[in-house]
């Protein structure tokens, strides 16, 4: 089931893909509790978690210094262009996503941003990729999506409002643009994933300071302990590892089936909002939740299949 072109096996970057969708999923709590413990704003929270990302996924690479200059060098132009765009779309869909929460809900942000972003990538896909959803897949999409609209809107009322539906859409973009370049440079050849990280953690924190400065960059709080700590976990686990497998695993897999995948953020957050918050568990979380994990589980599964059938048909 390996890669012809990275030498990741499918199955693996499928691991990464789930692990780094339930560790996304981790972020909304953790943001959560920094606004409790200060006054940080969502753009100040978004440059630190990818500046502080940048320095720990670099502190990583350094012991691996020694064995990347034996390996096979990417052309630095080529290196650069993929960093650019890379980190401009990551900026683009985390902000864009943040600004469409403040202009019409966490809800509805979410249910445009997330859902849009599969419908964007299967047509990026086919049409630039070559790559086919079938039935089964189409099928999956539209389960995973009407999980998502019955884990996130089931709950109660919300407020649509045009200007924030656009901001959403727009964070789609840009997330549909990340996912399916990480894809194109994954199957012809050289990308690195870790490279890939750094690149983009730079950019975006370049593209995010002068907002942060704009916002506040340093926030006041009575516990800066914790708040350090705070800090700290969400550029570790759902930014710098998260980001690491992802970039790895959508290199390998293909686009809509890597979009699905990443619906399992919603899910994780769902579910640390029963266990760690006191939300009740309501049928419509239930339903989402089992929706989601069966339209995940059904692509995963037609994955690792086609992979295996490759080498067969070669």
């Amino acid at each position: 089931m390996s890669n012809a072109v990275t030498g990741l096996p499918v199955g693996r970057g499928l691991l990464y893909l789930i692990v780094a969708g339930v560790a996304w999923g981790t972020a909304g709590a953790a943001a959560s509790l920094v606004y409790r413990a200060s006054d940080m704003g969502p753009v100040a929270l978004s440059f630190w978690r990818c500046a502080i990302g940048l320095v720990l996924l670099l502190a990583v690479r350094l012991p691996s210094a020694r064995r990347a200059r034996t390996a096979v060098r990417e052309p630095f132009a080529r290196k650069g262009l993929r960093a650019l765009v890379t980190g401009l779309g990551l900026a683009v869909f985390q902000t864009a996503y943040f600004a469409a929460v403040q202009s019409t809900g966490l809800a509805v942000a979410t249910v445009v941003t997330l859902g849009a972003g599969p419908v964007l990538i299967a047509l990026g896909a086919r049409l630039a990729l070559g790559e086919r959803l079938g039935r089964g897949g189409a099928a999956a999409v539209a389960g995973a999506l009407a999980g998502l609209t019955v884990l996130v809107l089931g709950g109660g009322s919300t407020t649509v409002r045009l200007s924030g539906v656009l901001l959403a859409l727009l964070s789609a973009a840009g997330y549909s643009v990340m996912t399916l370049l990480t894809r194109w440079w994954g199957r012809d050849g050289g990308a690195d994933a870790a490279s890939t990280s750094v690149g983009a953690f730079a950019v975006t924190s370049l593209c995010l300071l002068p907002l942060a400065l704009a916002e506040g960059l340093v926030p006041h709080t009575a516990d800066p302990v914790r708040l350090l700590w705070l800090l700290a976990y969400v550029a570790a686990v759902p930014t710098a590892l998260a980001y690491g497998l992802y970039f790895a695993g959508a290199a390998v897999v293909r686009s809509a089936t890597v979009s699905v995948i990443m619906l399992l953020e919603p899910v994780s957050a769902a579910v640390l909002a029963v266990l760690l918050l006191g939300e009740h568990l309501t049928a419509a979380t239930l339903a989402g939740t089992l929706l989601m994990l069966g339209s995940v589980a059904g692509l995963a599964v037609g994955e690792t299949r086609e992979a295996r059938a490759r080498p067969a048909a070669a």
